[in-house]
């Protein structure tokens, strides 16, 4: 007769609130790439309110106490001052460390938690991993209308988190202790896929957050995550070799990936090679430092004479973790070679496939390395290698001439301009400093001219171009690399969104240089705006005239001031001499310090000879008007699809 068997033993189990088991579980989350092992979580960035004071902040406190003396904390917890900039100096963090580490964000459920829609679709564009902890109302409804509810006539289990499903790469709402360990290990997933990654968003009710379960140990394990390098298919690999051996006049285009993926080393190796010239997107500059033989700079509506005139002639486009966006391919008008063909790689599928190319759905490194292999001995002719050399050496006296002007201080008043202020960072910063920036016209302009030394030492933030980001993402990337000094530079428009960040810099002794560039508006749209014929309409920071019109006198904003009231050591430039004396000076403190200059907005860059593609009023009473519709059916007739079979032009069957 067979014995009964036993009952399995009781799994072991430690009772904890909900946010006490979402704090210990990612306190012992690591990745792990090529060997190199970190934890996955930096930190908790939070503002308390009443949906997760109780809930994560007690658990977080509860943390920081067993903490105590720990030479590595669970989740160590800073306190920002705005939700959504939060959520940038997140993401900077995450872009410094190439998606390898990650900050949580935690908030109250309301508009603690919406004002972070914002930061979360600039995450997901921006492919970089964000734990967002939303707070949310009671799963039990055992109270209502709760302060901050959605109410809505139709529907009973719809919150305002529900704004935060578009904007995520993955999305749960725990509304029992039991769903947690799956909703941790999916969301820790998706943070940890180079082609997935993006805004995590976890809805925690108030009530659950503060409820207590027993969950298993095996939850609270270190666990570590390896972030995959996909290797090539041989078959994908063979197709994109036969295309790149046709060309005649190749071109690679470097994206993000190429430095998330650590594959500078291997590009410069490549590029070196076989001649091809590397033109680079706005989160692939610095791919290769700007004065790499083979490198041609910025491309596109943004990008130099250099690139731009190689794409137009190029045959062969090869695209390596770039995900073709509108400035990079000037709204479809950079690349205009009849039969121009593409090969694109990159981990996402999604961007592997655009612009109907060869696709390589790889890691950007093991591409690149292997290609290498196969294109031994094989290279782009002397005479190509020399129109490159031509072509970069040109727009190098360009840029020189645009940092050091022979008239200094030519602009209005004798202030400034923008290129001069980029001119005299650029000068006084090391290699390995690194210039932040995220919209206005200094994005433009920096990634014409800025010369970038190391993979690491630009970051602009363009995926989004989300004002406000520049001194909260200055926080992250120095959180993420103290040994190097961060120069913010950002103008008085994206300045007055989300200055208050300069607080958290102070609370945490984290240095950043703020170049606080003061032009009295919007230089960028007002820029724009003339260009396509409205006349800089609502640009100026200016008084309303007896007319009812804001073209009145400059309005006395200090913003000087405002900077010192924050906390910050505060320098005021009005020349270059005086502008190089206050960086250096910064450079050399220990603190966070901001140098205000004026400048004349109405002093442009150098033309990259491009274009992008913003409408024009089609019929309109302005002359201004009708002839930028002129110029702009001039562009929207080179635009082109490239959608033919294998990137090949075709004449239609008969």
């Amino acid at each position: 007769m067979s014995q009964p068997v036993p009952p399995p033993a009781p799994a072991e189990t430690v009772r904890l609130t909900v946010a006490q088991a979402v704090v210990r579980f990612l306190g012992r989350q690591y990745s792990e790439r090529d060997g190199q092992r970190q934890k996955l979580f930096a930190g908790c960035l939070g503002i308390f309110g009443h949906g997760n004071v109780a809930g994560l902040g007690q658990a977080l406190l509860q943390a920081e106490l067993e903490d105590a003396g720990s030479p590595e904390p669970q989740l160590p917890y800073v306190l920002g001052r705005n939700e959504q900039a939060m959520v940038h100096t997140a993401v900077a963090y995450a872009r410094a460390k190439d998606r390898l580490q990650a900050w949580a964000v935690s908030t109250s459920v309301g508009p603690g938690a919406t004002n972070r829609v914002t930061g979360a679709a600039l995450a997901t564009i921006n492919r970089l991993p964000v734990l967002l902890l939303p707070a949310d109302t009671f799963a039990t409804r055992s109270a209502g209308a709760l302060l901050q509810e959605l109410e809505r006539p139709h529907s009973g289990d719809v919150t305002v988190n529900d704004v935060f499903r578009p904007v995520s790469r993955y999305f749960d709402r725990i509304w029992r202790p039991e769903q947690l360990p799956g909703a941790l290990l999916a969301a820790m997933r998706v943070l940890t896929d180079p082609a997935e990654t993006g805004a995590v968003t976890l809805c925690f009710p108030q009530d659950v957050q503060a409820e207590a379960f027993d969950g298993p140990v095996e939850l609270f394990a270190e666990r570590t995550w390896h972030v995959s390098r996909p290797l090539p298919e041989p078959a994908a690999l063979a197709r994109a070799l036969e295309v790149i051996r046709s060309a005649q006049r190749p071109l690679l285009v470097a994206g993000g990936g190429v430095i998330y993926s650590g594959a500078t080393g291997v590009l410069d190796a490549f590029a070196t090679a076989t001649g091809i010239p590397v033109a680079q997107t706005q989160a692939g500059k610095g791919s290769l430092p700007y004065d790499h033989p083979q490198s041609v700079g910025a491309i596109g509506s943004t990008g130099t004479t250099a690139a731009n005139a190689l794409a137009r002639e190029a045959d062969v486009v090869i695209g390596i973790g770039t995900r073709w966006q509108d400035f990079t391919t000037a709204s479809r008008t950079a690349f205009s070679a009849p039969g121009v063909r593409f090969v694109n790689v990159n981990v996402a599928g999604l961007d592997a496939a655009k612009h109907a190319g060869v696709s390589v759905q790889a890691d950007a490194r093991e591409s690149l390395t292997a290609l290498a292999a196969e294109l031994s001995g094989w290279s782009v002719d002397d005479a190509y290698r020399a129109r490159t050399a031509e072509l970069a050496s040109a727009w190098e006296a360009t840029v020189e001439a645009a940092y050091h002007p022979a008239v200094p201080s030519a602009g209005e008043g004798g202030r400034l301009s923008q290129n001069e202020v980029i001119g005299v960072v650029n000068d006084v910063s090391a290699p390995r400093d690194v210039v932040v920036c995220a919209a206005g016209s200094m994005p433009g302009d920096l990634h014409k001219m800025w010369r970038t030394r190391d993979p690491k030492g630009y970051h602009v933030e363009y995926g989004y171009s989300c004002m406000g980001y520049e001194v909260a993402g200055g926080i992250g990337v120095a959180m993420a690399a103290p040994d190097r000094d961060v120069f913010v530079m950002v103008g008085d428009g994206s300045y007055l969104m989300m200055a208050t960040e300069l607080v958290t810099a102070v609370q945490e002794g984290v240095k950043v240089i703020v170049v606080l560039v003061q032009n009295h508006g919007f230089a960028s749209i007002g820029a724009l705006s003339e260009q396509l014929g409205s006349q800089r309409f609502g640009t100026r920071y200016r008084r309303r005239s007896a007319n009812g019109r804001l073209e009145g006198d400059l309005l006395p904003v200090d913003l000087a001031a405002n900077a010192a009231s924050l906390g910050a050591d505060v320098l005021v430039a009005q020349d270059g001499p005086s502008l190089e004396a206050a960086l250096r000076k910064a450079k050399a403190s220990d603190r966070t310090t901001v140098v205000h200059v004026e400048t004349d907005p109405l002093v442009d860059a150098p033309s990259s000879g491009s274009w992008w593609d913003v409408p024009v009023s089609e019929v309109s009473d302005l002359e201004s008007t009708r002839s930028a519709r002129s110029e702009y059916e001039r562009w929207k007739s080179v635009q082109r699809p490239h959608l033919s079979p294998s990137g090949r032009d075709h004449a239609p069957h008969s």
